[in-house]
């Protein structure tokens, strides 16, 4: 058997490995610039962009991640991506392969998309409540897709422990691909999101989408689901804004990572008070399951392995009352989460110095959220209109 230290560097050394692969698979040649060589080489390098409005408001220099730019529409492609690459050069996930996991819509549907590029099947499972847009994606790219009632991750009956137990039927070959847990999560961000976030310079694009950080990233801001995205944009920015040249570290205020977190969710008591703890999560007023949110997959009850990894110094608590006002005044149709990231802008410029630069994500398009964070626009529109009336 492996000893503990021969066990962590063997993982370590896999781990560089998939990074390689995923790296060298982006810069294959091409014949031609303009033609990616496959599906996958699509993702990541997407655009920075500024948002006007939230500037002109802040007085501060607003930027975000165009992240539902991927080709499965959401940041999740860069994980599914990281976590079959890393199982390849393990040796765990092999031709014939099944990849199995829990998921609220969006790691499904870029797993299901990874797995149909690379030939793989892809079994996923989901809380009843899941959108009927995420569903229809989800079986549309060709997972198969098992339905379960919402419940506590201590019952065996939670999505992630159903998961778990399906892949361990399979045997070897298929993989539980664990996006709460695996690292690889955290890793495709190190390498990717924050690495783009750092680098993007000035260029001409018709598009006009690219502006430049040029290392001066003062805040970074978002939410946390499995909290991957988080933890490796916090890491990566801390370490460079020491010194983006070397090692040594110099005297200059650090990235500010601040955590925006839906109510129902856990997370902000723990980064503003050690607990995890919601209102939410008192038995005699849980409605459906430990937590509640009205965002699929934002928010958590429980300290995950990424989210751990984070280094975050202040969290809000945010609601996604944003969508509407990105459409109307940035003509950016966005999900839930990005909507509630730009609130949460807002409170971080509240405490950061005029001027600074803020960087935050805008995960996934609004497409999938017409039968909940847009039914709830419309119904807070509706409300105000009214009251107007």
């Amino acid at each position: 058997m492996l000893t503990y230290f021969g066990a962590a560097t063997a993982t370590a050394g896999l781990a560089c490995v998939a990074l390689l692969l995923l790296r060298s698979q982006r810069r294959r040649p091409r014949r031609d610039d303009s033609v990616a060589s496959n599906a996958l080489d699509l993702i990541g390098n997407t655009p920075l962009l500024e948002l006007p409005s939230l500037s002109a408001a802040t007085g501060c220099r607003v930027l975000a991640k165009a992240e539902f730019l991927n080709p499965g529409g959401s940041a999740k492609d860069r994980v599914a991506a990281a976590i079959v690459a890393e199982a390849e050069a393990a040796g765990a996930l092999r031709e014939g392969g099944t990849v199995v996991e829990a998921t609220a819509g969006s790691t499904g549907i870029s797993l299901a998309l990874v797995c149909a590029a690379k030939g793989y099947r892809c079994h996923l499972v989901a809380a009843d409540d899941v959108s009927p847009q995420k569903r229809e994606l989800i079986t549309a790219l060709g997972a198969t897709l098992e339905l379960v009632r919402p419940a506590a991750i201590a019952d065996a009956a939670h999505p992630v422990n159903v998961a778990r137990a399906r892949a361990a039927a399979l045997g070897d070959g298929s993989i539980f691909a664990d996006q709460f847990e695996n690292l690889a999560n955290t890793r495709a961000h190190e390498a990717g999101t924050a690495a783009e976030i750092w680098a993007q310079r000035s260029r001409e694009c018709h598009t006009r989408l690219d502006w430049p950080t040029r290392g001066t990233v003062d805040a970074f801001v978002m939410g946390a689901g499995t909290g991957g995205t988080l933890a490796g944009v916090s890491r990566t920015l801390k370490r460079r804004k020491a010194d983006p040249r070397s090692r040594i570290p110099r005297r200059k205020p650090s990235v500010r990572v601040f955590l925006a977190d839906p109510p129902g969710s856990a997370l902000f008591h723990r980064v503003e008070h050690g607990v995890l703890y919601a209102p939410q999560q008192q038995e005699r007023t849980a409605r459906r399951n430990r937590y509640d949110t009205i965002m699929e997959g934002v928010g958590c009850d429980r300290l995950t392995a990424n989210f751990a990894a984070a280094r975050i110094d202040a969290a809000f608590r945010e609601s996604c009352a944003m969508a509407r006002r990105l459409l109307r005044d940035e003509g950016l149709f966005v999900g839930g989460s990005a909507a509630m990231n730009c609130v949460g802008v807002l409170r971080a410029a509240e405490v950061l110095p005029p001027g600074s630069t803020i960087v935050t994500v805008l995960c996934d398009g609004g497409q999938r959220y017409l039968h909940s964070v847009w039914r709830e626009e419309r119904r807070r529109e509706g409300e105000s209109c009214a009251q107007c009336g």
